[in-house]
């Protein structure tokens, strides 16, 4: 079983939005997904990749 992890940068629904992001470990990556709609699939990411988002740094 996955160990899902609810973003603490999604909003908590009303005017946060609710943006659900989840993330999970997934051997040297992470796995990402819709917590609204988690049978839609994940995204394997690296976890430069987060950090680029968090940080708000993801080149184009």
């Amino acid at each position: 079983m996955t160990n899902w992890r609810k973003s603490s940068y999604s909003g908590s629904g009303g005017t946060g939005g609710g943006d659900c992001v989840e993330v999970a470990p997934h051997g040297q990556r992470y796995a990402v997904r819709d917590s609204k709609n988690p049978d839609a699939g994940t995204v394997i990411v690296t976890r430069a990749w987060l950090e680029a988002i968090k940080a708000g740094t993801l080149a184009e």
